[in-house]
């Protein structure tokens, strides 16, 4: 099969011939239809994952996936050949402390198994994925594979760091710190459940934008306002939000929403911080003003029909955000240029042999 394969932290992204795998016994081989190109897989590619560390090279990225099944294990009982399935990028196993259903917490299961990090990843043509019963969804009729790609990581994320981890109530304000692809997933999630006022906060015009068409109620530009804490505050008669939300993982991102959270408010962490941001986080003001600060890490398994009946019912959108579908080596490039730009959309692999690139450029 044609797969995209790195063999260096950092080096050439390359699409080559590897073989098929086979469908572990407790899970099922899929036919990839559709899997998205995320930033994440950029930190894999680039070193700053201790996952991949782990694992080693060579590895094929890729996490966020949709597919049909084409072999099934002898141990699964929910899915068989022709099913079409989406996949959270948790896989986890059910068994541990945090997966015991007295804590409940399969997020931070203690044995996951991610695509892509921990295992070989999606930008390939066919992936082996184990423990389906416990994880993978049927598609519901109607929700396209790019739609269930893009639900993957980054929707099926601020689902989780919206609704459940900051506890979203309707006719709350929301404020979104870094809308790239996870920030403006947030953005809709928060829209979608009723958010009073949505406050994008971003240094790109192109994502503030973005954010104002799918249903953020007012921008800070970072770049061009001094002080976006005062301005955040201005919009929220000087109280601050209720649910403030560092999607971007930087130092100036997680300081500005905790200093922009109201009192007795919510901060949510859900964007990850790479080496060297060391925020300065006001405790004193954390502890006067009671506010809780959460982390967020995916979603779980369970959670994931709940998100596609959101768009099989016409609540939720994916499509909004999917600025393009490529082939392979084009996936595999984007990766690589995210050294030097953020794309503002999300980018889809659908085609993965040749014989179907050559006829998606000629539709082109």
């Amino acid at each position: 099969m044609r797969a995209a394969v790195y063999r260096s932290f950092g080096g050439p992204i390359i699409v080559e011939s590897v073989p098929i795998p086979s469908p572990p016994s407790d899970g099922v081989l899929i036919a990839v239809r559709a899997t998205g190109v995320c930033r994440s897989d950029w930190h894999g590619w680039k070193g700053h994952d201790s996952d991949i560390i782990d694992h080693g090279l060579p590895l094929i990225p890729g996490h966020e996936v949709s597919g049909v099944v084409v072999g099934v294990g002898n141990l699964t009982r929910n899915f068989r050949v022709g099913d079409r399935v989406a996949v959270p990028f948790i896989l986890s196993c059910g068994f541990c402390r945090e997966c015991h259903p007295s804590r409940d917490r399969s997020t931070v299961c203690e044995q996951q198994i991610q695509p892509g990090f921990t295992m070989m990843g999606s930008f390939a043509e066919y992936l082996a994925l184990p423990r389906a019963d416990r994880n993978l969804s049927l598609l519901p009729e109607g929700v396209s594979f790019v739609e269930s790609a893009a639900l993957g990581c980054r929707f099926s994320t601020a689902f989780r760091a919206v609704l459940q981890q900051g506890k979203l109530v309707k006719g709350q304000t929301v404020g979104v710190f870094g809308c790239g692809g996870l920030g403006l997933s947030c953005i809709m999630i928060a829209a979608c459940h009723g958010a009073s006022k949505i406050v994008a906060v971003d240094l790109s015009e192109s994502s503030l934008r973005k954010s104002k068409e799918i249903g953020a109620t007012h921008v800070v530009d970072a770049k061009e306002t001094e002080g976006v804490r005062r301005e955040v505050m201005k919009l929220t008669d000087g109280i601050g939000v209720d649910l403030a939300i560092d999607a971007a993982g930087f130092k100036a991102t997680c300081e500005d929403s905790v200093h922009c959270t109201r009192r007795g408010g919510r901060m949510v962490q859900v964007g990850l911080p790479i080496g060297g941001q060391n925020p300065a986080i006001p405790m004193g003001l954390v502890a006067g003003k009671e506010i809780e600060i959460v982390g967020s890490h995916g979603c779980a398994a369970s959670d994931l029909p709940n998100i596609l009946a959101l768009v099989a019912d016409g609540k939720l959108d994916p499509k909004k955000l999917v600025e393009r579908e490529v082939g392979l080596e084009q996936g595999a490039k984007a990766i690589m240029e995210m050294d030097t730009s953020s794309p503002l959309g999300i980018t889809c692999i659908t085609s993965f042999t040749q014989s179907e690139q050559r006829t998606r450029s000629s539709r082109l």
